[in-house]
């Protein structure tokens, strides 16, 4: 049965929702400063406590900035702040969780062959001098783990980006960061570095040639390679 009784909401609450909506009508835009506590105080008519509240919940939130000695600032609303938030979440989660990373690994699978196959309709020059100008970079950090890593996620994140999605893009920058936990366990193993190279070489090969069906191909044979290593070292 539902329940009737009428709840009483926090003033916190609703300064909140006030100043979410200020952001939302773009009274608040992205960068502007958020008027001071004696102003909101004023307008809202709440004391100091619920305001103080109210921004401390939209800061964690990711919608302002609070710095020590400034003003509050309204923060960029895009999905890669949206993602952000729930990063040390995620991390927690594919820790604690059983079977959370085998299901990261086969999301990303899916993901990113669906991301390759639209970069490779839409590549253009630009994106491939881009690409092998990491690949080669991811050559020259043989020997380097941690770079060599950087410049494996740089690979994949560039790809990424060819889509011309920022949600795909922010998405795919999440994934890389929620298993680089696990990659981070890898640097002190080696040997796999020239089957990493050649097997980029051969995603940017199919990539090049507009390739979609191929490209998607050498991609899942990348990443249910790479997934296995981290399942068993990570």
């Amino acid at each position: 049965m539902v329940s009737d009784k009428i709840t009483r909401r926090k003033l916190s609450d609703q300064v909140f929702d006030r100043l979410r909506a200020m952001i939302l009508t773009g009274e608040l835009a992205a960068g502007a400063v958020v008027p001071s506590e004696r102003a909101l105080m004023a307008r809202f008519g709440v004391g100091r406590p619920a305001v103080r509240e109210a921004l401390q919940q939209m800061h964690t939130m990711g919608l302002i900035s609070i710095a020590h000695g400034e003003r509050s600032r309204v923060k960029p609303l895009n999905a890669g702040a949206v993602l952000g938030q729930v990063d040390a979440v995620a991390q927690l989660l594919l820790s604690a969780e059983p079977g959370a990373l085998a299901h990261l690994k086969e999301a990303r699978r899916l993901f990113e062959s669906g991301m390759v196959r639209i970069a490779a309709e839409k590549v253009v020059e630009a994106d491939l001098v881009d690409l092998s100008e990491i690949l080669d970079h991811q050559r020259a950090c043989r020997g380097d783990a941690r770079a060599f890593i950087a410049a494996d996620m740089a690979f994949h994140t560039r790809i990424a980006a060819m889509t011309g999605n920022p949600i795909m893009l922010a998405v795919s920058e999440a994934m890389l960061k929620w298993l680089f936990h696990y990659h981070a366990a890898l640097l002190h193993w080696s040997g796999k570095e020239e089957v990493t190279l050649l097997e980029h070489a051969r995603i940017l090969e199919r990539i090049a040639a507009q390739d979609g069906a191929g490209a998607v191909a050498a991609m899942q044979a990348h990443i249910a390679r790479s997934a296995d290593v981290i399942g068993h070292h990570g």
